[in-house]
């Protein structure tokens, strides 16, 4: 079996006994990308006729749960070295910006709850572009979800920062050192991961625009995009790394990485600039909450979408639904009609926080949530339009005696914009999209705004202590996935591996929603005849979820069989 590296301007042939044989490409490839040659064994690697169980993962010492394998035992490595559950978190954060590119990166955005006696609640999400030319978007009936115009501020890297200045007891350079191992050794590539590459190869390959063509040649070398088993790397990525670990990330807003990202925008139409970059500062918050039944569930505030979830929670609460089997027609229903209204509220209301004209408050008040239970009937009803986005986002937690991590962060769709600032490996998101283009709407594209943001980690307490980090990826997914984990562990009484691998539902718009697949034919039925118009879909578009919970003093991890993901505890 031979491994072709290509590796800073050389070839090298790895051979299974660790002999080498040079050879002499071009010497401005900068890149590292693996081939497996000549497979010892035809099998396929995608392919799982049977279906396979996971059990919870306990511990009394620390935790880590992730949708990757490699990027858990990042956080792991971070715990053996004397680390703490936040640099725990940070470490599996960076890693998976190199294991799991198609869903975040180096120019992603994030936000964080953590726990540590009392809940923090940390927005990294950046704004748009100071010089941004409305005129831009004349003609066009939504934002594009490729190009400069659907970049904002990144703010991933000022969220890992933080988050280990507060916190951290290792040195910042250190929570890298995973990330960049994996990054300059090579990795290989997991199924989810792969099949995900692969479905974006039609949208990336086809874009001509001087801007696309950095991101091609580092994620599909070959034209192509790599497939499960092969093995996968970046020297510019692990460079990038590099120069954001020693300067503590003031590279990247006000430094060489920095500069890079404002010229390679001048360069290519871009409006992103020194000064935006410079200008940005993430922000420490309060989360906010709802009481549900024995659960408190606690999201972060707009700009996110967290709200969404606690509305639904409080529409559905006087419903009871643990009337009715978890199974069943009604509580499907039910379920749905109350994500329903919380939308239609949430699309209409969200934004900015400096720019919102109803509060938190408001939204989130009892009195009202019983108004609009008022409107569910047995018939589906029509009242939002949420659109059918995938997604491109990464959730993990950690903990351990002291510290509790729930954290999220993404490009919002795929690889994010198409854009990747040349030799550095920074992929920039597509959080532009979050905004409308809407008359009047507060939500409406405008420069130095905060767009409407789907990321959302999630935190549940009982009794004033803390149960655990949770969440659930996938753009509008979120929120409902999050009605869905709880509604599973309060009403259903499951563990949190069960309340993660149960058949999901996922609205759409108007009465359309989505049943995976494993959800049982009475049920299918029976919500076709309440009126909704469904289809059975692939697990792709449910999300993929983890959570860590405390329970009778021991640490309760899972990782959902949607993803390549890993829960790990001692």
């Amino acid at each position: 079996m031979v491994v072709i590296l290509h590796l800073l301007g050389r070839e090298t042939a790895l051979r299974l006994d660790g002999t080498r044989t040079n050879k002499h490409p071009p010497t401005n490839l900068r890149r590292l990308h693996y081939i497996a040659k000549e497979p010892f064994m035809e099998f396929n690697l995608n392919d799982y006729p049977y279906h396979s169980h996971r059990r919870v993962i306990l511990g009394k010492k620390y935790a880590v749960a992730t949708s990757q394998h490699l990027a858990t035992l990042a956080g792991i490595e971070m715990f053996l070295a004397g680390g703490n559950a936040v640099d725990a978190a940070v470490a599996t954060a960076i890693a998976l910006t190199v294991v799991e590119p198609t869903s975040n990166g180096i120019g992603s955005d994030a936000f964080a709850i953590v726990w540590d006696g009392k809940l923090h609640g940390l927005n990294a999400s950046g704004r748009s572009p100071q010089q941004l030319n409305l005129k831009s978007y004349l003609g066009m009936e939504k934002i594009p979800q490729l190009g400069w115009l659907s970049v904002t501020v990144p703010g991933a890297v000022s969220a890992w920062y933080q988050l280990w200045n507060r916190w951290g007891k290792l040195p910042f350079e250190q929570l890298f050192t995973p990330a960049i191992r994996y990054a300059e050794q090579g990795f290989s590539l997991s199924p989810i991961t792969a099949q995900y590459w692969q479905r974006q190869e039609n949208i990336y390959l086809s874009l001509t625009s001087p801007e696309f063509q950095p991101l091609k040649q580092v994620f599909f070398p070959n034209e192509r995009a790599p497939k499960t088993g092969e093995t996968w790397g970046s020297l510019w990525f692990a460079e990038t790394l590099k120069e954001i670990a020693n300067s503590g990330g003031e590279s990247f807003y006000r430094g060489k990485l920095a500069a890079a990202i404002a010229n390679f925008s001048a360069d290519t139409g871009g409006c992103l600039t020194k000064t935006d970059l410079a200008n940005h500062q993430p922000i420490w918050c309060d989360p906010i909450s709802t009481q549900y039944k024995q659960l408190q569930v606690w999201e972060i505030p707009p700009n996110g979408q967290g709200i969404a979830a606690l509305m639904a929670l409080n529409i559905l609460e006087g419903l009871k639904i643990e009337k009715y089997a978890r199974n069943s027609t009604e509580s499907f229903h039910y379920q749905i009609e109350a994500m329903k209204l919380a939308f239609a509220d949430v699309y209409s209301h969200v934004c900015d926080p400096d720019l919102m004209k109803v509060s938190v408050n408001q939204l989130l008040d009892k009195n009202y949530a019983i108004q609009r239970q008022s409107l569910i009937e047995d018939t589906a009803i029509t009242l939002a339009n949420t659109g059918l986005t995938q997604g491109g986002t990464v959730y993990l937690c950690t903990a351990d005696p002291d510290l509790m991590v729930s954290f999220i962060q993404s490009n919002y769709e795929g690889f994010g914009s198409g854009i990747l600032i040349p030799e550095t490996g920074i992929s920039l998101q597509c959080r532009a999209a979050g905004f409308t283009l809407q008359e009047g709407h507060p939500n409406q594209v405008a420069p130095q705004k905060l767009p409407f943001h789907t990321i959302i980690p999630g935190f549940l307490t009982k009794d004033n202590q803390p149960l655990g980090p949770f969440g659930v990826m996938g753009a509008p997914m979120q929120p409902q996935g999050h009605l869905q984990m709880v509604v599973n562990l309060s009403d259903y009484q499951m563990n949190p591996q069960a309340a993660l691998d149960a058949p999901r539902w996922r609205f759409l718009e108007g009465n359309k929603i989505l049943l995976e697949k494993g959800v049982s034919s009475e049920i299918i039925a029976g919500l076709r005849k309440r009126g909704h118009n469904q289809e059975i879909a692939s697990e792709i578009m449910f999300g993929k979820g983890q959570m860590i919970l405390r329970h009778n003093g021991v640490l309760v991890a899972a990782s959902e069989s949607r993803s390549d993901g890993l829960a790990l505890a001692y």
